[in-house]
């Protein structure tokens, strides 16, 4: 009987031990996930007022070649310590909360300010090539070089 009773004290020694490493494989574990996640985490600084664009995880599942994952532009209502960030939509209609690493800095393109011209000029012919016709009525071509300018090969035209 005494054997019995040492044999299961020792079981349970040996149980407790197992479930310990158990214990400790799995925070070691959940350590360096976080290690992992954290490293793909970027620093998002937005500022009231700012336009960002929203990223929809849900395209992910119906991938199409041209269609954007992002939507937007959205304007930053309030930025809160943990990351979330309150959006609402271009006419104010509605606002949302939505965590920081889903949005990104909208960049919009610059409107041309109305009644701007833009003065476009005929580009400057000059050629490094000079055409000569031989004899026979063949082309003959001959490189002038990366200094030749349009008055060079006017002159060189003239007096040949």
């Amino acid at each position: 009987m005494e054997a019995a009773s040492t044999s299961r004290v020792t079981e349970l020694h040996e149980l407790e031990e197992f479930r310990y490493l158990a214990f400790e494989s799995t925070r070691l574990y959940k350590e360096r996930m976080k290690r992992l996640h954290d490293q793909n985490i970027v620093e998002r600084n937005f500022k009231p007022g700012d336009m960002v664009l929203l990223y929809n995880s849900r395209l992910r599942l119906f991938p199409g070649k041209l269609k954007s994952r992002w939507s937007g532009p959205f304007r930053v209502v309030e930025v809160f310590q943990s990351g979330a960030v309150d959006v609402a939509t271009e006419n104010d209609s509605h606002t949302f909360r939505v965590n920081g690493q889903r949005l990104k800095l909208y960049v919009g393109m610059s409107e041309p300010k109305e009644g701007s011209e833009l003065q476009l000029t005929e580009p400057r012919r000059s050629s490094r090539l000079h055409y000569d016709c031989g004899q026979e009525g063949h082309l003959n071509l001959a490189y002038r070089g990366p200094t030749a300018t349009a008055a060079e090969l006017r002159q060189t035209q003239m007096g040949s």
